[in-house]
């Protein structure tokens, strides 16, 4: 395994915590316990740009903290899952060209594509067996929440996560764009 670079591990440290403030703010749901979270978002980008290790420490540590400070006590099937999310989404950072400045029609399709498939899986499958295995959790509840988590955070990511990548090519140095005078 590779050592993780200073900006990395900075990443990491800021990921995290916007993951837990980002996070606070959140939007209920009809269903008990399930709300509309932003962070997800913000972890998405920042996965992308500094590659799937990143966005799993980004989800895992900012989630965990957050349940922590918000509810006492975390809730690791949860917590894990949301570090899975960012590993995925990580994984499409080859796929962009964010550090070039250039966010092709195709690289933005790959990275919804692969969010939206990750949210669906993730919180619709992984969580709820996860709630059951290790929390006895009732599987009705578990799986309406997944549900429910699953595509709100695929529809938050594809459209604030989608405009996050866009903000962000803008503001990085095409390639070629500079000449030498």
């Amino acid at each position: 395994m590779s050592q993780l670079s200073i900006k990395q591990v900075v990443a990491i440290g800021v990921g995290a915590a916007l993951f837990i403030v980002v996070g606070l703010i959140s939007i209920p749901t009809p269903i008990p316990n399930t709300s509309i979270q932003l962070q997800y978002a913000v972890q998405a980008l920042l996965s992308v740009i500094y590659g799937p290790l990143v966005g799993f420490l980004i989800g895992f540590i900012g989630h965990a903290v957050k349940d922590l400070l918000q509810f006492g006590n975390p809730w690791w099937s949860w917590i894990f899952v949301s570090g899975l999310f960012g590993l995925i989404v990580g994984i499409t950072k080859k796929s962009l060209s964010l550090q070039v400045g250039q966010l092709q029609t195709k690289g933005l399709l790959t990275f919804n594509l692969v969010q939206i498939s990750a949210n669906i899986v993730l919180w619709g499958l992984v969580a709820p067996v996860l709630d059951i295995l290790i929390y006895q959790e009732a599987a009705n509840k578990v799986f309406a929440q997944g549900f429910v988590a699953g595509g709100v955070n695929a529809l938050v990511v594809a459209i604030a996560g989608s405009l996050l990548l866009n903000l962000y090519t803008k503001k990085q140095v095409k390639t070629g764009s500079l000449t030498k005078e």
